[in-house]
């Protein structure tokens, strides 16, 4: 590797796509540069896993583990601190260390944001579980309390709403859950009890927010149907009040209803004794302010994940601007978790560190992203395989599969994914 004068590589965020930056740079790079991890907690949690801890069947121990120790064990730095404000101008973040409310400034040569969304519950009047009326699986604190609210509500059971509203973007968490409520219901013996209904944003069940795929919609209804959730598509919500959810709009099927039969919700509202319902996402507060995003601050990139004004700013996983490839009538984002947030990080850092290096970058256009998605039901489940995940047209490969064995799939991935993670092997796939 060519000598050049050490540079300072600031990431931000520590969850999927800001650890596997850091990984791969350190790999990429020998130790020869700086690379420093920011984020305002030091745990590191399998957000897949999230679905079934407020059923009782993981604990907090069991999906997450301390950053700090396994970055250092790669000589990668991390700082516990709130991240302040960006100044791109200046190369320059401000943060506030959680330990003692130190303020410090960081300066560096490359920045990585990866700071996750913010979760936009103010959206809708009534949503979220800390000033509204439903609860929330899109971090540990919230899967915590949805779990404490699961438990009271099994002594007192009734109508059950979960999914995702207007604007949402991660359905694959809300069918999860739909399917594993299900499935606990009856592992509990109070099925009967409780209808449950599936509500979403989406324009047919099973669109995903990505156009859907060969065989997807059947699929997903005929899981429905199977397991007797209703499901509402097309459904904005105008408010959410503590045991009814209102509509402007949404289309009802009934599980025992005829195939293409619907009910007009416009204007009516469905009860409900326990909800989790996703809400829409914003890019960070932070890069709100920087000016780096868009109107909904997320982060518009070239094909290397660079930023379109500042080239030494990369962005990665949800921080990352894509546009639907599908519009929906009652509004739909598109997913970019998971493997998708791999894919993004691993190509940001290969890039900075062949801006290093002084050899050429290298595109992966968001259009030629591929997607590899378990969708846990319970005690069975779906796989789900596609190329050009964000241009439904062009896609070659499309695979569902179907099984009880795709559970246990699930279970020995995030096994692995963690161990992966928590050691640094991200050249693992």
């Amino acid at each position: 590797m060519k000598a050049v004068e050490r540079k300072q590589i600031v990431i931000l965020g520590g969850s999927f796509a800001g650890l596997t930056a850091a990984y791969e740079l350190q790999r990429l790079l020998k130790g020869r540069h700086e690379v420093l991890v920011v984020d305002r907690s030091d745990t590191f949690t399998f957000i897949p896993s999230l679905i079934w801890l407020p059923l009782g069947w993981r604990t907090a121990k069991q999906i997450t583990f301390p950053v700090s120790k396994s970055l250092q064990r790669k000589g990668i730095g991390f700082l516990q601190a709130e991240i302040e404000s960006i100044e791109p101008e200046h190369r320059m973040v401000q943060v506030r260390k959680v330990a003692d409310g130190e303020q410090k400034t960081l300066h560096y040569d490359f920045l990585v944001v990866a700071t996750g969304p913010h979760v936009d519950f103010e959206a809708v009047e009534g949503l979220g579980p800390k000033q509204g009326n439903t609860w929330s699986i899109c971090n540990l604190e919230h899967a915590e309390h949805a779990g404490e609210a699961w438990q009271k509500f099994t002594q007192h059971p009734g109508p059950v709403l979960i999914g995702a509203t207007q604007g949402a973007a991660c359905y694959g968490a809300a069918y999860e859950f739909v399917f594993n409520v299900e499935y606990a219901l009856r592992r509990l013996g109070i099925r009967k009890q409780v209808p449950v209904t599936y509500i979403t944003s989406e324009p047919y069940a099973g669109h995903f927010g990505i156009g859907g795929m060969t065989a997807s919609r059947p699929m997903t209804e005929w899981f429905f149907r199977h397991t007797g959730i209703h499901w509402v598509t097309d459904a904005v919500i105008e408010r959410v009040e503590p045991d009814e959810v209102w509509f402007r709009q949404g289309k009802l099927h009934r599980a025992d209803a005829p195939a293409g039969a619907a009910e007009d919700l416009a204007g009516k509202s469905l009860p409900y004794r326990y909800g989790m319902i996703i809400p829409p996402f914003l890019g960070a507060s932070v890069v709100r302010k920087s000016g780096l995003g868009n109107e909904r601050g997320f982060i518009e990139t070239d094909d290397m994940y660079r930023h379109q004004k500042y080239p030494e700013v990369y962005a990665a996983g949800v921080s990352v601007a894509v546009a639907a490839p599908e519009k929906c009538a009652a509004g739909c984002a598109v997913p970019k978790t998971g493997y998708i947030s791999e894919v993004m990080a691993k190509t940001a850092a290969r890039n900075i560190a062949a801006a290093i290096t002084g050899q050429p970058l290298k595109a992966k256009p968001v259009s030629q992203l591929d997607a590899v998605c378990i969708m846990d039901a319970g005690n069975e489940g779906i796989l789900m395989l596609t190329d050009r995940v964000y241009a439904p047209k062009n896609r070659k490969v499309q695979i569902l599969l179907p099984g009880p064995w795709i559970h246990w799939g699930k279970l020995a991935f995030e096994r692995y994914f963690v161990w992966k993670m928590r050691t640094g092997q991200v050249r693992l796939p």
